[in-house]
């Protein structure tokens, strides 16, 4: 996108076309105005068009053009919280309550998926949290024992469970979630789009939003060449906010985030390497991931931004480390490359604001927007629609604080992963 091969890699090379899109020309009516055409913005477009209610989304750049079309495509279920800690924050009843419907997350990811007959090579094997070291594991069995005690459907794996279904010996264990799996992510999003085209959306791409004011009991959302008349706002834009509503990015932290994809490995090679096709992630504090495409192609990425030094750093040590966790693959070649931003709040945990009157939004996933988005956005719909009462929405409504000394910890981040980077995977059987 933008011309920029390192902004969206392989999944723009991969996945079906998006609806047909356009900017918005000229004045509109909607009952709904709903600004990132996201998984948040685009599951809230496609409930409330099923809804019988006339949505309209504003994307400044193109579908999932955000954290939606760069991520790995783990669909996981909860937060990187523990679930324990997440109630102790949230207290109670939001804790329980957005537990209850992250676990379940990725079911309605699924479930949408097969509705929609949406084509995005989704993989429902599951995901492993592989331990790295002696503290990775103790981290593991307390996640396992938490989950466990609430009835998920998760099993400590010890070392050599793990290593028969990643094919390295790398892990002193994992914890599988059999909710979870993965997706193409932005052809999850481009599906969503369609979906919401097809109940009767509509979407506007290239149309940055430049203002939002309300007059006589409506909202007007202006672009650069048109503009919304509507009853409500969504706010949708999440890390990648601009425009009226940036203080949702004043309030994350950016975690830049890369993946590499290799060439399409042999059919042994195949089999001998996540032979059941889960995603992978592992407990380092700069972690890495991987998983595989529906063409055989390895995913890799972890921490750090593929620009300046950063792109030689972070592809000789992806050549390293892969080396280290499968020895057996020999010499690899990377043929796509990308990286985008995770917004981090304080707590790790996602916020809902009031951002005006009938102005709502939910942001900072914290590296977990596929299903906690997709969610998430129906619950934004919901409430408009009067299902949900604010009573009843899965966290507190919130005002946007801004992170202190936000661009120092955002440079820490970038170049700390470079460092690394730099020495990692060096020694012999190191990871």
């Amino acid at each position: 996108m933008l011309n920029d091969p390192r902004s969206h890699g392989l999944w723009e090379r991969t996945a079906p076309p998006a609806p047909p899109t356009a900017p918005l020309n000229g004045a509109i009516r909607a009952d709904v105005v709903i600004v990132g055409a996201g998984y948040t913005g685009l599951s809230a477009a496609l409930r409330l068009a099923e809804s019988g209610v006339e949505a309209v989304v504003l994307e400044a750049v193109e579908i999932g053009f955000g954290g939606a079309g760069r991520n790995v495509g783990l669909v996981n279920a909860g937060m990187w919280v523990m679930p324990d800690q997440l109630v102790n924050t949230l207290g109670p009843v939001y804790g329980e309550r957005l537990i209850e419907l992250l676990g379940n997350a990725p079911r309605t990811v699924f479930d949408l998926i097969t509705k929609h007959a949406i084509s995005c090579e989704d993989e429902r094997s599951g995901t492993l949290h592989c331990g790295v070291g002696p503290a990775g594991l103790r981290e593991l069995e307390q996640r396992a024992a938490i989950w466990q005690k609430r009835g998920a459907p998760v099993r400590l794996l010890d070392a050599a469970e793990t290593a028969e279904k990643v094919g390295s010996g790398a892990y002193t264990g994992s914890l599988l979630d059999l909710r979870a799996g993965t997706i193409q992510p932005l052809a999850y999003a481009r599906g969503l789009a369609t979906a919401a085209v097809k109940a009767g959306g509509r979407i506007f791409t290239r149309s940055p939003v430049q203002s939002a004011s309300e007059s006589g009991g409506k909202w007007e959302v202006k672009t650069a060449t048109g503009s919304v008349l509507a009853d409500w706002v969504i706010v949708a834009t999440d890390a990648y906010s601009i425009g009226p509503w940036v203080r949702l990015r004043t309030e994350q932290v950016h975690l830049p985030y890369f993946n590499l994809a290799t060439e399409p490995l042999s059919d042994g090679m195949q089999k001998a390497i996540l032979p059941e096709r889960q995603g992978v992630w592992d407990t380092k504090s700069v972690l890495s991931s991987y998983r595989f495409d529906r063409q055989g192609r390895l995913v890799f990425g972890s921490v750090g931004a593929l620009r300046g030094t950063g792109i030689a750093v972070h592809r000789a040590w992806a050549q390293r480390s892969l080396a280290a966790l499968f020895p057996q693959l020999g010499p690899v070649r990377f043929e796509s490359e990308w990286y985008g931003q995770i917004g981090m709040t304080k707590d790790n945990l996602p916020r809902f604001h009031r951002l005006g009157r009938n102005v709502i939004g939910f942001s900072g996933y914290n590296g977990r927007g596929i299903a906690p988005g997709t969610v998430l956005g129906r619950c934004l719909a919901d409430r408009i629609t009067g299902k949900l009462t604010d009573a009843e929405m899965p966290l507190p409504d919130t005002a946007p604080e801004s992170v202190a000394g936000r661009a120092v910890r955002e440079a820490a981040y970038e170049y700390g992963a470079q460092a690394t980077h730099l020495i990692g995977a060096r020694l012999p059987g190191r990871i």
